[in-house]
């Protein structure tokens, strides 16, 4: 189970963005079919990623409970939390999930009460920084996200074909 994909997307993210914000700024002034066509491309493609990542590491994944020992706020205050656990073999780690999401509620909220709560994580064998939280399950936002990117793409399609479906 290789999950180093997915790693580099998170690391990587401001710098995607960067080339995304140039190249979609170029498409939409040529032609907003083909920025439509690029757009419904990358979140399929990362949506399956994800979702192919969720279901490697629920079907393979350790599932332990270990505690949150801190939050992790971001520049725009968004609050991840910082788990620390040990692995079957013995080795502590200490992070972030891979995968977590946060609300701009979270902004106004301490957590406090959180610190030193077990909560139910599942890590990979092969590679123990690469851990979810059990339980917070993103299977149907992602679901959407591919059901409108595939959207995106038929439509755009179709339109540089030069069949009018929606427009």
């Amino acid at each position: 189970m290789n999950h180093s994909l997915i790693i580099v997307l998170k690391k990587y993210t401001p710098i995607f963005s960067i080339v995304f914000f140039f190249v979609s700024a170029f498409l939409i002034y040529y032609d907003i079919f083909y920025f439509l066509l690029l757009l419904g491309v990358l979140l399929l493609s990362v949506s399956i990623l994800v979702l192919n990542f969720l279901s490697d590491i629920d079907k393979t994944g350790i599932e332990i409970f270990e505690k949150i020992v801190a939050y992790d706020s971001d520049e725009d205050g968004h609050k991840t939390p910082i788990i620390e656990f040990q692995t079957s073999d013995g080795k502590f780690f200490k992070g972030t999930p891979l995968i977590h999401s946060s609300s701009d509620v979270d902004k106004f909220r301490s957590y406090q009460e959180n610190i030193n709560k077990k909560v139910k994580i599942l890590y990979s064998a092969d590679c123990p920084e690469n851990f979810i939280i059990k339980g917070k399950t993103y299977i149907f936002f992602l679901n959407l996200v591919a059901i409108v990117s595939l959207a995106f793409i038929i439509c755009s399609i179709a339109k540089l074909l030069g069949y009018n479906i929606i427009f």
